[in-house]
């Protein structure tokens, strides 16, 4: 595919504007990143950012509830919004004949959503019902994404439950609602992504014609969510009614991915060495020749890679028998990352990996509702929309040395340990396997709810999770 050419502006409210346009296939995407995600959210208001999403598609200032809906579908276009540790988003992709249509929707909302006392009781109980759906009645269900953050990381931007607890959404007030939107739902605090079929002259004449007129109001200052890295291993357990089986999560700090990126990258490249596939290194070890654990698995970031500024996670988690304990299955582990910080992947095993994620990235970027929420991220997130069509050259260039020294930065006396307990048995000791008192997980219990490791979508008025929380 070749690469369409990218094309900025920003109107005088302050939102920013990247125009891609593609003539290969008669439609388009229309997305609008805001610059709040759960990191944003004050203490008391668990789950506030993912709840505010739902209310976005309640209605706005020239449409009733229901209509946006109406509006994309009656275009034969689809549509979803999703929360993120760092951002927001909502898109729809239609035939290009309608892109007028999908900006007038957002602009709309962007000027003034409706929020009503009715509209948010009705989706406080939607976000309720999705968190029950996807972490309370539901094996692992929480895991790790919702658990392991409160071991990782100690401030409350970074370690809280983003889907919320439900005695703080229950507590929202319309008043809190305003608040929300009058901060952070900024024109100036947002990026608008048109990518298709379209003349980017048009384009931006329908931009200005649509948003050119939304208030400007002022963009809060970002703050820092950096904090240290753990000083030595961190420990905790949580019991899920739901599991058939133990588990155990490994989490680790990474490199920032804003200024860092190559670095960040190369924690992606050791992931698949580690995970991707049967060959991988810990699915040869820990599955087929030693049968510790039934599933195993690693990865950039508790939603997916590049999807938050730092700091950023990078994860091994491991599903095993009763009857291996944890430390067995986390020592297995140590040694092939030992393995790998002394010796590196083999040239074929790095090639392998690489041209996967390549090949990945290039599918992804195929597909137009991918290519536009990536170049709007890319564009928030890194200040760089260009990224995106970097990304598989630069892993391409990812060396065996940079991989090795990605695997000898994960130390055991730096780290978080999440261990899984399933309910009715007894906790595994973690050396031995006996059983052992169990304690309670550090942080946030599932029974408060949480965001899903897909991201969270918003779809025709209720949540569906897909890589965020939606």
């Amino acid at each position: 595919m070749a690469l369409p050419e990218l094309h900025r502006f920003t109107l005088p409210n302050g939102l920013r504007v990247v125009l891609a346009p593609d003539p290969s296939a008669p439609v388009v995407g229309v997305s609008v990143h805001y610059d709040v995600g759960f990191r944003s959210e004050p203490e008391g208001r668990t789950g506030f950012a993912h709840l505010f999403e739902h209310l976005m598609f309640q209605g706005s200032e020239s449409l009733e509830k229901l209509a946006h809906f109406r509006h994309v579908q009656s275009s034969g276009g689809t549509f979803n919004g999703s929360t993120h540790p760092d951002y927001t988003d909502y898109y729809q992709v239609l035939p290009s004949a309608a892109l007028e249509r999908a900006l007038f929707l957002e602009a709309d909302r962007m000027r003034a959503p409706k929020i009503t006392e009715e509209n948010l009781r009705n989706q406080i109980d939607v976000v309720k019902e999705e968190i029950r759906l996807n972490v309370l009645n539901r094996p692992y269900g929480g895991f790790p994404w919702i658990l392991l953050p409160p071991v990782l990381f100690q401030t409350f931007p970074n370690a809280h439950n983003g889907y919320g607890d439900f005695t703080d959404l229950e507590n929202a007030t319309v008043d809190d609602c305003a608040a929300f939107f009058d901060t952070y739902y900024a024109p100036g605090n947002a990026v608008l992504t048109v990518a298709g079929d379209f003349a980017p002259e048009t384009a931006k004449a329908l931009v200005e014609k649509h948003f050119g007129d939304v208030p400007a109001r002022p963009v809060p200052v970002r703050p820092s969510f950096a904090e240290a890295p753990p000083k030595g291993e961190v420990r905790a357990e949580h019991t899920d009614k739901h599991a058939p089986m133990p588990a155990v999560a490994l989490g680790y700090r990474i490199p920032d991915p804003v200024s860092e990126v190559e670095g960040y990258l190369s924690y992606l490249v050791l992931a698949g060495v580690l995970t991707d596939g049967d060959g991988s290194r810990l699915q040869q070890r820990l599955v087929h020749r030693d049968a510790l654990v039934v599933d195993v698995g690693a990865g950039c970031g508790l939603f997916g890679p590049l999807e938050a500024r730092d700091p950023d996670t990078f994860s091994i988690t491991a599903i095993h028998p009763p009857d291996i304990a944890a430390d067995r299955v986390i020592a297995a582990v140590d040694e092939e990352l030992l393995r790998l910080a002394e010796e590196g992947p083999t040239e074929q095993e790095l090639a392998k990996v690489t041209a996967r994620w390549v090949s990945t990235m290039h599918r992804e970027h195929d597909r137009l509702t991918s290519r536009t929420l990536g170049l709007g991220s890319a564009e928030l997130l890194f200040g760089r929309a260009e990224l995106l069509y970097e990304l598989p050259d630069k892993l391409a260039g990812i060396t065996t040395d940079v991989v090795a020294a990605a695997a000898k930065a994960l130390r055991p006396d730096s780290r978080a340990v999440l261990l899984l307990n399933p309910a009715g048995a007894p906790a595994a000791d973690a050396e031995t396997g006996a059983a052992a008192d169990a304690t309670t997980a550090a942080g946030s219990d599932a029974a408060t709810g949480a965001a899903d490791q897909t991201t969270p979508d918003t779809a025709a008025g209720a949540a569906s999770d897909n890589g965020g929380t939606e």
